[in-house]
């Protein structure tokens, strides 16, 4: 009996096999509706996230043994999400949803949208999966979504032209083969624009279900920032080009002895006052309060070690393309005018710091700058590093903010802001992220935030401004005209003004203390 359903199974197996496949267009239509991520696909068919991407454009069709797999889960999702009957029976002219009445909407106790099975909404016939008090699908007041006219609208009838003699074939265009580079681009492209759309959808969904109100959908974004926020990461890392550890072994200087007590590791972020200005001296030096936009968005560009950290002594982990944190003792700093880039520090001892500290000094200590000796270097815990390995995340996050920023769309924008923020602070030793312990990750992108922040105050300097203060990764208050250093406005590579209760306009005045 047993050889017999083996040979049943063996024909039905086969059978699946050659079965015809889901159009490409009908293939990405099902994991859309399932919510599904290129790379969650990937994984439970046993390919790459590229390949995914190729059979949703028709570019490759499922070959065995992944196909059975794939052919599989679009039959289950086809069953869950059937292609909904108001696309593929639209009127020529489908009636606008705003001229409709408005049916109400189910809501729960507490007086948000009921989730119900999915279909074509009543209004739109768009899918969706909330409904109206009749139990029917219905998008929440204000969020139905346009029939595509490519799938809803009928085809304008054309004129039969008089029947002639066609003319001779033309030898035909050669089409130019896309270089490795070029196919590398688009696919970066079409990777972003897919985890964009993560971002769109969330904030989409989130006011659906909170009715349109902004402060509980910022409140659900917020809450869900974490868990998104690392899909993205996932989502940006499918293609990557490095493995990396998610849970190396640590050297004690990056654990915390307790809870409350933090590592050894010296982020170098100072409070930075020129000694020469007070607010108490007379005088009516204007100094301008400058906020610098997204600054740890910008710091995940950083060379970030990616293995195991290994220790060495001297100088043998001071390497171009290595990272990590290094035991250092830094040579005297005799600027007052500017900040000190190890920051504010009372202890002479050699201290731990990241390698995008060690870096700034050592920039410093060149002949570029020569503002210092070069630190000595006692020992380090370093990993093989790349500047790159966030920069796909960082391009996603940024491009979605600019986008936010263009349309005035304040919940996106502080959307992203807890997605980034929060993917940094909780990288290290938090409860509230799991897939990832990597604080010596988290020390470096503050760091980098410092120095990032430390190189606009010193391009400052040059241009004859003055440096009142600096504190933490994204302060900066100078005197002059600082609009002739820095491009004003919100985004990642200009510089805006820092409002505050006490200092609405930005300004304040400063006088010059005595010696």
């Amino acid at each position: 009996m047993s050889e017999g359903l083996s040979a049943v199974e063996a024909l039905l197996e086969e059978a699946r096999l050659t079965a015809s496949m889901p159009s490409p267009a009908e293939r990405r239509r099902l994991r859309e509706a399932a919510s599904l991520s290129r790379a969650q696909v990937a994984t439970a068919v046993g390919v790459g996230r590229s390949t995914i991407a190729n059979w949703e454009e028709g570019a490759s069709d499922p070959q065995p043994p992944a196909r059975l797999e794939y052919l599989r889960l679009l039959k289950g999702l086809a069953e869950i999400y059937p292609a909904p009957a108001a696309l593929e029976e639209a009127p020529a002219e489908p009636t606008p949803a705003a001229f409709m009445p408005a049916p109400a909407t189910l809501r729960g106790e507490d007086g948000l949208a009921v989730h119900g099975p999915p279909g074509p909404c009543i209004r739109c016939g768009v899918e969706t999966t909330y409904q109206s008090t009749d139990r029917l699908p219905l998008h929440v007041g204000g969020f139905c979504q346009p029939v595509t006219t490519q799938t809803a609208s009928t085809p304008t009838p054309v004129a039969a032209e008089p029947v002639s003699t066609p003319p001779a074939p033309a030898s035909p265009t050669p089409v130019p083969v896309a270089t490795r580079p070029q196919r590398r681009a688009r696919s970066a492209a079409r990777a972003q624009e897919e985890t964009t759309g993560l971002i769109s959808r969330a904030v989409h969904e989130e006011l659906e279900r909170a009715a349109g109100d902004m402060d509980a959908a910022l409140k659900a974004l917020i809450k869900r920032a974490i868990p998104d926020v690392m899909t993205l990461f996932a989502e940006t890392r499918a293609t990557g080009r490095y493995d990396y550890t998610a849970y190396p072994a640590l050297p004690d200087i990056l654990k915390k002895p307790s809870k409350k007590d933090p590592d050894q590791i010296w982020e170098a972020r100072p409070r930075f006052h020129h000694p020469g200005y007070s607010l108490k001296a007379p005088g009516d030096i204007t100094v301008t309060a400058l906020d610098v936009n997204a600054a740890y968005l910008s710091a995940l560009k950083t060379w970030l070690p990616i293995g195991k950290l290994e220790h060495s002594t001297g100088t043998d982990g001071v390497q171009p393309k290595r990272s990590g944190v290094h035991l250092i003792t830094p040579a005297p700093w005799e600027h007052p005018h500017l900040p000190d880039p190890i920051g504010d520090r009372d202890e002479p001892d050699a201290l731990w710091v990241t390698n995008a500290t060690l870096r700034l000094l050592q920039r410093l200590a060149g002949p570029k700058y020569a503002l210092a000796e070069a630190p000595v270097v006692h020992e380090s815990w370093t990993s093989g590093a790349t500047e790159n390995f966030l920069d796909a995340l960082r391009k996603t996050l940024t491009a979605a903010r600019e986008t936010a920023i263009a349309e005035d769309d304040t919940l996106t924008l502080e959307y992203i802001k807890a997605m980034y923020s929060k993917f940094i602070s909780t990288m290290g030793e938090s409860i509230h992220n799991r897939e990832l312990v990597r604080p010596d990750w988290m020390h470096i992108i503050h760091s980098q935030a410092y120095a990032n922040l430390w190189g606009k105050a010193y391009k400052a300097h040059q241009a004859g401004l003055e440096i009142i203060s600096m504190m933490g990764t994204d302060e900066l208050h100078l005197t002059g005209d600082w609009r002739t250093v820095f491009p004003e406005g919100r985004g990642v590579t200009q510089m805006k003004i820092k409002h505050s209760d006490a200092k609405a306009s930005g300004e304040y005045t400063v006088g010059k203390v005595s010696r």
